[in-house]
Formats: structure tokens, sequence, C-alpha cells
């Protein structure tokens, strides 16, 4: 991978610790509507949603987030946590 590549995937990544499960992601909030998240661990064992489908024998992959994680995201954007983000 580029220098450059690197770059426009990791920069402005930030650690964000779920309110609901205490799991760390890595979050970049480019605006209101798009969100970054890199899992810094196996989702399946560390989130409880994530666990909990897997042990019903469904695939992670398909899922989009944790919902409980897209609202402390939520929550932290509005406690100004991720800075100025833009509303589009």
């Amino acid at each position: 991978m580029t220098a450059e590549a690197t770059e426009f995937l990791t920069s402005g990544l930030r650690p964000h610790e779920c309110r609901s499960c205490g799991t760390c992601v890595l979050v970049k909030k480019n605006s209101l509507k798009h969100t970054s998240i890199q899992w810094t661990t196996d989702a399946a064992t560390s989130c409880p949603v994530f666990a909990a489908h897997a042990a019903s024998g469904g695939t992670t992959a398909l899922l989009d987030t944790c919902e409980k994680l897209a609202d402390s995201i939520d929550t932290a954007v509005r406690d100004g946590n991720f800075g100025q983000v833009r509303n589009d």
C-alpha cells in the first residue's frame, strides 16, 4: 500500500470506547452522515451484539455496525469529542 493510501485510510482516526460495552474502536467522522470505523479487536468476541449474531450462526461480515456503538459515536459527536463535524 502506498504512503498516500495509508494516510487516507488512517488519518484522523481517533479511539472511541463504546458507552454500552467498552469495546474500543478507531473512528473518523468526515461528516454527520459519514463515519469510518476501524475495529482494533475481533468484533465477534469484543462486541456483545456481534458476538450474539455470530453465536446464532450469522456472519458478522454482513453487519454494517453495532447500533449501540453507532449511538455511542453519535453521542460523542454531539458532545464535541470529534471536533467540528460537517453537516452534509
